[in-house]
């Protein structure tokens, strides 16, 4: 083996395991990060399969997507965070009649 070879063989292996070691760390941290959980419906990626790859004809793509065939999660707007709504919720007792 040359040292061209050996070279192109080291920088290969390099870049396996710099592959490996960015693997490890996205499976410890949710892809969103911050405070919120991912969202249960795109799995954190902030895009979900569009309607439009659904039609019997075969083809893929839309306004809504593009073209692509991935169109923004309705669920949590493209941004990947299931995100907790504030809701205040008031209850009454109910009134009664005379």
């Amino acid at each position: 083996m040359g040292p061209i070879a050996i070279t192109q063989l080291a920088t290969g292996l390099s870049v396996l395991a710099g592959a490996v070691l960015i693997k490890s760390v996205l499976d410890q941290k949710p892809m969103a990060g911050g405070p919120f959980p991912r969202c249960p419906t795109c799995n954190g990626t902030g895009r979900v399969t569009c309607f439009c790859s659904r039609w019997s004809d075969g083809d893929i793509g839309c306004r809504r997507c593009s073209g692509s065939g991935r169109a923004a999660c309705s669920n949590c707007g493209g941004t990947g965070t299931g995100t907790p709504l504030p809701v205040q919720i008031t209850v009454r007792p109910p009134s009664r009649p005379f």
